[in-house]
């Protein structure tokens, strides 16, 4: 009997034991399996893929930080990139495998020509998203789903317009005819320099002509100032074919330009650029940003590595303002529509790595640029 009893005994305290484990192996915290998946697409190989692994750092980094602090009332955020390549057809497919993950908040695509991709799927299924650094004007057109925390191409063009005419006379512009990126700043300029009366030399080049600018450099070389609305990696090779001729121009670009500074080392030239971020800044979130950026990777970030921790930000505490602490019975548009109402109420702000920023119905993001100066 004793043994009989002991049997019992120990399997009741077995039983015991696992139903405390059940109940208390997350120590008392959400079930992890809950935690949100806030997907994203951007080259993480290829010729842009700075920006994509930049994006993805800072994105990780934010989530990072929000999950040590106890998430999102106890839920943790997940992340996840897809390499897209800066490709449409690679920004869709990773849009279907991260719908197929669970995905119901995003920061779309890192690169202009992905996302416009990446919003005509997430305008069918109503998916929220706000990306980083997809600044052409149709990536937010699509339908009042869509966001974003960088500039966009128009309010760039239109920026550096008025200052070039302001600073300079004699002013020069390239740009890139098959990218969307280029040629929405490109458009934008051209409009507000005809509404200022201001003349212009202009040169093109487009994909299959992009490694040598020895031409476009001599049309050029006698300008004051040459806008450069293109990436750092065609811009620093334009930079060094104007001072291969003897220019002493200044390169002025937008955004695209951040990263630029590893391009134009040794070179004699002076470049500018409208950026909303600027890693010496001396505000509170920038800075703590980029202690913690340096302290995790060991570099310091750039732009797009801001913008996608903004981002997350951004999601998070959009989420938090709508009072959602679990998506795991909402679909995506449930979602969403809870997290436009919140992000476009004249009470939310974001005190961002990039700066104060609010948004409205059209999906753009109201923040002061800020110019970048290096070189000569």
């Amino acid at each position: 009997m004793k043994n009989t009893a002991k049997k019992v005994l120990a399997a009741v305290l077995a039983l015991v034991i696992v139903f405390s484990f059940a109940a208390c192996g997350n120590n008392g915290k959400k079930d992890d399996s809950k935690a949100i998946l806030i997907g994203s697409t951007g080259p993480l190989t290829g010729d842009a893929s700075s920006y994509g692994i930049s994006v993805k750092n800072g994105a990780e980094l934010a989530v990072k930080e929000i999950n040590e602090a106890g998430g999102l009332n106890g839920t943790k955020l997940a992340f996840d990139m897809k390499d897209d390549k800066a490709t449409a057809e690679d920004a869709s497919t990773g849009y279907d495998a991260l719908m197929d993950a669970g995905m119901k908040v995003s920061i779309g695509s890192v690169t202009s020509g992905s996302c416009a991709a990446f919003a005509d799927k997430a305008e069918s299924d109503n998916l929220f998203f706000i990306t980083p650094s997809a600044s052409a004007a149709n990536v937010i057109e699509k339908g009042t789903n869509s966001f974003r925390v960088c500039f966009g191409d128009p309010d760039q063009g239109v920026l550096a317009a008025q200052q070039l005419v302001k600073d300079y006379k004699n002013i020069g512009c390239i740009y890139d005819t098959s990218d969307p990126y280029s040629s929405g700043i490109f458009d934008a300029f051209k409009a507000e320099m005809a509404k200022l009366g201001a003349k212009y030399i202009l040169q093109t080049f487009d994909a299959e002509n992009k490694k040598d600018f020895s031409t476009q450099a001599e049309a050029l070389k006698d300008c004051d100032v040459v806008f450069t609305p293109f990436y750092y990696t065609e811009a620093g090779l334009v930079a060094k074919a104007l001072v291969a001729k003897g220019s002493k121009a200044v390169v002025y670009g937008c955004d695209g330009l951040d990263g630029i500074a590893d391009q134009i080392e040794g070179v004699d030239v002076k470049v500018m650029y409208i950026t909303p971020f600027d890693v010496n800044s001396e505000a509170e979130a920038t800075t703590k940003f980029v202690e913690d950026y340096k302290a995790t990777y060991g570099v310091a970030p750039d732009q797009f590595a801001a913008d996608g921790y903004d981002a997350i930000y951004a999601v998070f505490n959009a989420l938090k303002a709508a009072g959602i602490d679990d998506v795991s019975d909402m679909d995506a548009s449930e979602v969403c529509d809870a997290v436009v109402k919140a992000i476009t109420d004249s009470s939310f702000k974001l005190e961002g790595a990039t700066g104060t920023m609010t948004w409205d119905a059209s999906g753009a993001c109201t923040k002061v640029p800020q110019i970048v100066k290096l070189g000569a």
